[in-house]
């Protein structure tokens, strides 16, 4: 009996090493694996265990060198007391082969794959009691750690490593991308494509929205006094600009809340239009959309004047126009939802040359080019590089279009559809 005691108690041992193995494996992968930021999260809102892991994420070459110190100490005593029980069984010579051979295959099994993958796939349930051991073994270890450590970092520092402290988990726009496309039913869709919307605002300018500037409608002062009042009661915007002869001479912008003041009075001239206007706000056609956002804010204005390099107005653009580039379109067109877009019997779309391309893009759901011309107009002239005679067909990507009517050098009418589908005979 007193025989089996220590080979008992051997097999006790080994068993105990096998799991210590097992928990340092697995500690290494879960908290390798843990999502960073809802750790961060859960940091912030003052989860200890979060916070415990934190503090051993922030050095990993301290925290791998106490997981691995433990991991190879017990391997290597797990193989020395394996070697013993083998060779009380097997003998001398067939025993370490035998003890070899099967710990390699437990270890392999029981302490490095199973808990490795456990803890790959449900990370969060080994790190957090993992810690609560790591952190004072962390401490009771650090002098080797240390040693081990100062070794390490040297050589990493000849491979050109010199930052050890944890990685730098800022996202990049792209990646913040990805995080917000990969969120599935988490985010819901709608909320999805908001997130989305706002990290393209840096990538979209006042140019691109903006309302061209033949389609401004405004006050003219030179016209006669009785149209311009007539225009003032029946428009449909809120604010217009007040110019003289051209729209490049603006004089201010009127609020037609302010109207009320002097159409109240007996006599109306034009110097009281002028003294109710407020003076314009004008912003560079090259200013991206999140920056005018803020501008819009700091300035305390909802519209602003769209100018060229030149000082040339080309056009208008309005707070509401880079909030629906956020939200999409939450007004309705004033004029009665003037359509550039016309779906035709057999599929294809009837679309005005003077339709905005991104608009185009948004309602169809296709992907023309909006790096160059903002127009139909200008994307088809720019493929032909001239003006069409009469009636042509082009293709750009995949979309096919047929020139309808040119006037004025102008295409103002063309039939597009897609490529991969047949279209119905006319």
């Amino acid at each position: 009996m007193s025989d089996d005691f220590p080979l008992g108690l051997l097999f006790g041992l080994l068993f105990l090493l096998i799991c210590l193995s097992a928990f340092f494996s697995g500690s290494e992968t879960g908290m390798m694996s843990i999502n960073r930021y809802r750790l961060s999260h859960q940091a912030n809102s003052g989860e200890s265990r979060a916070q415990r892991v934190m503090r051993l994420l922030a050095r990993p070459d301290r925290l791998i060198g106490v997981i691995l110190i433990g991991n190879n100490f017990v391997n290597n005593l797990a193989a020395s007391i394996a070697t013993i029980i083998a060779i009380h069984y097997f003998g001398e010579v067939t025993g370490p082969v035998v003890s070899t051979t099967l710990l390699t295959i437990t270890i392999l099994i029981f302490a490095e794959v199973t808990p490795k993958t456990y803890a790959a796939v449900k990370p969060e349930y080994i790190a957090y009691p993992a810690s609560v051991v790591l952190e004072p073994l962390l401490k009771l270890l650090y002098p080797l750690v240390w040693l081990v450590n100062t070794i390490s970092n040297g050589l990493l520092r000849l491979l050109g490593v010199k930052q050890i402290e944890g990685g730098n988990d800022d996202l990049t726009r792209d990646e913040l991308r990805t995080v917000v496309h990969e969120a599935g039913t988490l985010i819901p869709y709608r909320h999805q494509a908001m997130l989305l919307s706002i990290l393209d605002l840096e990538n979209v300018t006042v140019n691109d929205i903006l309302v061209p500037r033949h389609e401004v409608i405004g006050i003219d002062l030179d016209h006669d006094l009785e149209d311009i009042l007539a225009q003032i009661r029946n428009s449909q915007h809120t604010r217009v600009p007040v110019y003289k002869g051209d729209i490049n001479n603006i004089i201010g912008m009127l609020h037609l809340r302010n109207a009320a003041r002097f159409l109240s009075r007996g006599e109306v001239t034009k110097a009281a239009i002028v003294q109710e206007a407020r003076e314009p706000y004008f912003i560079p056609e090259s200013t991206p959309l999140h920056t005018q956002l803020l501008n819009f804010q700091k300035q305390k204005r909802r519209i602003g004047i769209v100018v060229d390099e030149y000082g040339d107005v080309e056009g208008l653009v309005t707070l509401e126009d880079i909030l629906e580039e956020i939200v999409g379109e939450f007004t309705t067109d004033v004029a009665g939802q003037n359509q550039e877009i016309h779906l035709q019997d057999d599929g294809s779309h009837v679309i005005d040359g003077t339709a905005n391309i991104r608009d185009i893009n948004k309602a169809l759901g296709w992907q023309l080019p909006t790096d160059g011309p903002k127009t139909m107009n200008g994307l088809i002239l720019e493929h032909l590089e001239a003006f069409p005679d009469g009636p042509a067909c082009l293709q750009i990507g995949n979309i096919r279009m047929e020139i309808l009517e040119v006037r004025d050098n102008l295409i103002t009418a063309a039939r597009c559809w897609t490529a991969v589908r047949r279209m119905k005979p006319r």
